[in-house]
């Protein structure tokens, strides 16, 4: 079947937490599901508000995909009250659960960011990518950077992840890692061991 890029429907937010909970493994921090679709959405949220690029991929009439960016010099179209007060009140309150948790995981990734921009300067940064596992279209993720890359093109970009996510995807697509950091993340009861890491690409 053939991916076609699209604007992004309302309808779809709740497909694209599930495919952030699926692919970001968001089970490796917390058991309930409530949680999980609280956090999920939390995370949506956070994201979107940010966003000045919005980028949807759609087998038929199924969302397939989403990129999220943040480009320096852009309108934050899709940022509203709604989606800021719900992120602030769950910040709060994640804050109190995971106590150092979140704080080591910011800190990490605060840290590799500095001594990223000792070297480069970035335009903008990809803050959100995900796609549906259980989609019979390939090439999702692909598509989805070609086509923020067609938009952004000559631009440096960075993005954060871990090795809780397929990172390897990046690394077959141009980007280079820029830096690492080794965590241990205590939630609850739960310690995670993970390794935040930092990629870039001056998009061609």
């Amino acid at each position: 079947m053939n991916l076609e890029i699209r604007e992004l429907r309302k309808k779809d937010y709740r497909k694209a937490v599930a495919f952030a909970i699926t692919g970001m493994h968001f089970n490796w921090y917390m058991d309930s599901e409530v949680l999980l679709k609280l956090y999920g959405k939390y995370f949506w949220y956070l994201e979107l508000n940010r966003a000045t690029q919005v980028i949807a991929a759609y087998e038929e009439d199924e969302l397939a995909g989403v990129l999220l960016a943040d480009m320096k010099g852009e309108d934050k179209k899709y940022r509203t009250f709604g989606k800021s007060f719900y992120v602030k009140v769950f910040d709060i309150l994640q804050h109190l659960f995971a106590k150092d948790g979140v704080s080591v995981y910011d800190e990490a990734n605060r840290e590799l960011f500095i001594q990223y921009r000792n070297s480069k300067i970035p335009d903008g940064e990809i803050v959100f990518l995900a796609a549906d596992p259980e989609s019979t279209a390939r090439g999702t993720g692909s598509l989805l950077l070609r086509e923020f890359e067609r938009r952004e093109k000559g631009k440096e970009v960075f993005l954060y992840t871990d090795n809780a996510c397929t990172y390897q995807f990046y690394e077959h697509r141009g980007f280079v890692r820029a830096g690492e950091r080794d965590i241990t993340l205590e939630i609850g009861n739960k310690k995670v061991e993970l390794q935040c890491l930092l990629y870039r690409k001056l998009t061609d």
